[in-house]
């Protein structure tokens, strides 16, 4: 990873897009900046579309979408997206798996999270679970005292030995069933919200992230940038990002966001 310093001007100037996750990412020690929500205003009226990329609820962000000078964004590490029309007054909900699959995933999911609870003492089902629609959130560190990272990768192996995939984020283990990460729901809005192949315009788009769930939009963007605290997690994130910033979550961001408008 490079210091942000060092991303050419000339590649900063062709960015048209900016994914952002936001656990520690746009926020900093649980809370969202205003340096960080403003910065997200800016992009956006300089004329550049801005899209948050999070492993948070399908509540939470209906609200993002309504509120936030967001373009649209994509929850649950993928599981949908959602886009508010302010001209209809209306919100566009596209999922990855259907209505009944995400019932019967739900029943596995409940059994699931009972298994991990008996099994690794300390976690907990995360706060905003209920707010869900298609995964399991298990906290290991945002409303419990920190796991050990063993624990947290335990939890990641139980999901797994049940058939389902596991992310680690820098608070939670997200489980779901299903084909689908945040890069192809990324990919599917891009084709229906903006018409754009995302494989043709990479280069023109910044991702910026923190965590191990973030590794394969770190490796398809080749202009992707982590925030400091990325750090934390260099040991066991597969894929890194090309830069990095000095300043930690939603200040790095901030950061990043003023790289590129000063262009």
């Amino acid at each position: 990873m490079r210091p942000l310093c060092e991303f050419p001007l000339a590649h900063r100037k062709a960015v048209r897009y900016i994914l952002t996750d936001i656990d520690d990412t746009l926020t900093t020690a649980g809370r969202l900046p205003g340096v960080a929500y403003c910065s997200l205003e800016k992009l956006q009226q300089s004329g550049r579309r801005v899209v948050p990329i999070t492993g948070r609820p399908a509540g939470w962000c209906d609200h993002i979408a309504r509120m936030w000078p967001v373009d649209g964004l994509v929850g649950e590490n993928g599981a949908f997206y959602f886009y508010y029309d302010h001209s209809e007054r209306r919100m566009i909900r596209r999922y990855s798996r259907s209505d009944s699959d995400r019932r019967r995933d739900r029943e596995k999911l409940n059994a699931l999270a009972e298994t991990i609870l008996q099994r690794v003492p300390g976690a907990a089902v995360a706060s905003d679970q209920s707010y869900r629609e298609a995964d399991l959130a298990i906290d290991f560190c945002e409303d419990v005292p920190a796991l050990p990272f063993h624990r947290v990768q335990r939890i990641a192996a139980i999901f797994k030995e049940a058939g389902a995939n596991a992310k680690i984020s820098s608070i939670h283990v997200n489980g779901w069933f299903g084909d689908y990460d945040k890069l192809t729901m990324s990919k599917r809005l891009f084709s229906e919200v903006f018409e754009e192949d995302l494989v043709q315009i990479r280069e023109q788009v910044v991702f910026v992230g923190d965590s191990p769930n973030d590794s394969p939009m770190f490796a398809f963007f080749p202009n992707a940038v982590g925030v400091a605290n990325i750090r934390n997690f260099e040991h066991v994130i597969e894929n890194r990002p090309a830069w990095v910033t000095t300043r930690d979550g939603g200040e790095g961001f901030a950061e990043l966001a003023e790289a590129l408008l000063e262009t």
